[in-house]
């Protein structure tokens, strides 16, 4: 963590995560969970392997999205992903925030972050050791398609704070806070979803699965959508913790963004640029107005709720996010290059 002081404190935390195609998240943990054949135990000390859940959001996975909007209604908005579905964003007050991936019709993938939401056989604020208790992580999980095999290898980091569990043919992947020792979020998706994002360590026989190919036009609207995300679950996230929720800053956000496509352009990850300087120097440019002020940075992630998550499982980056005193919020996304800048207006 770096610190400078103008007139007030200015926190500027940074957080870089290198993922490699096949890579997890970067974190550090002292315990783990055991390991064994992904069953699960019940009070009775019988063993049951889980299967479909019959309600809550995981059954709209691969379903037609009409049977989304019969339940919920029609989106708040709809942003496009790098990975060949739309998000469909809902953030209602009876239920809370989540995103469905629909591609063709169909549900593709959900991410799940109000508490309010039925994600069966889990719960959102869930306690970890609960979680544990009730189910025996993989260390490893193998997945078949018609074009090829694919065994994701899960580190002691990745059972820690974002194990992978199989619920039939649905792919479930729990958020963890390392801090709070509860489930944040969790994210489902189907098989061909988990092998096209693969967000751990694989091993793969056949075809490896990429994504289409994105124009430039769809990669603004990918970062747009990317950005108000990240500041959707942020507030979601803050007002958890009972601190006020963040009034977006139009300002704040471009000079997020340009640090963003500034840092991939020239391929550097700091909070300092080469050509513009520091976070002081670059709300100074563009003429903002503060007391203090703070930034997290992140790399490579798949998605910005990802991004999210790696930022509340560091400390320094958690405490920027998590700070009372900051009234409004910027978010910059160029692609895989993500910039939160915080400030406090006088």
């Amino acid at each position: 963590m770096k610190t400078a002081v103008i007139f007030v404190l200015i926190f500027i935390v940074g957080l870089y995560f290198q993922l490699r195609p096949e890579n997890g998240v970067l974190q550090n943990r002292s315990t783990s969970p055991k390991v064994d054949d992904g069953t699960k135990i019940n009070k009775n000390g019988q063993s049951n392997k889980y299967g479909r859940p019959k309600s809550g959001m995981a059954v709209y996975i691969g379903k037609p999205v009409k049977n989304l909007t019969a339940h919920f209604g029609k989106p708040k908005r709809i942003d496009p992903s790098s990975y060949g579905y739309d998000w469909w964003i809902y953030n209602k007050k009876s239920s809370g925030y989540f995103q469905a991936g629909v591609k063709n019709g169909k549900i593709k993938t959900i991410y799940a972050v109000g508490k309010k939401l039925n994600v069966e056989p889990f719960r959102i604020g869930e306690n970890v050791e609960e979680i544990y208790s009730s189910i025996m992580m993989n260390t490893d999980m193998t997945v078949q398609s018609s074009k090829g095999t694919y065994r994701f290898e899960l580190s002691e980091e990745d059972l820690n704070i974002r194990p992978l569990v199989q619920l039939g043919d649905v792919y479930a992947q729990l958020a963890l806070d390392k801090f709070s020792g509860q489930l944040l979020f969790i994210r489902f998706m189907d098989k061909n979803t988990l092998m096209l994002q693969h967000p751990y360590e694989m091993v793969y026989r056949g075809e490896l699965p990429e994504p289409a190919s994105v124009s430039e036009k769809k990669w603004a609207d990918i970062e747009t959508g990317s950005a108000r995300q990240i500041f959707d679950i942020t507030n979601i996230v803050r007002e958890r913790f009972g601190l006020k929720k963040l009034g977006w800053d139009e300002a704040v956000a471009d000079v997020a963004y340009k640090h963003s496509k500034d840092m991939a352009v020239r391929h550097y990850f700091s909070h300092e640029s080469p050509k513009y300087g520091d976070l002081k120097e670059r709300l100074n440019d563009g003429k903002i107005l503060y007391t203090s002020a703070a930034e997290n940075i992140a790399a490579h992630y798949m998605d910005g709720p990802a991004a999210v998550e790696g930022w509340l499982n560091s400390e320094g980056h958690r405490k920027a996010l998590l700070q009372k005193d900051f009234t409004d919020l910027g978010v910059g996304v160029y692609q895989k290059y993500y910039t939160q800048d915080f400030i406090q207006k006088p």
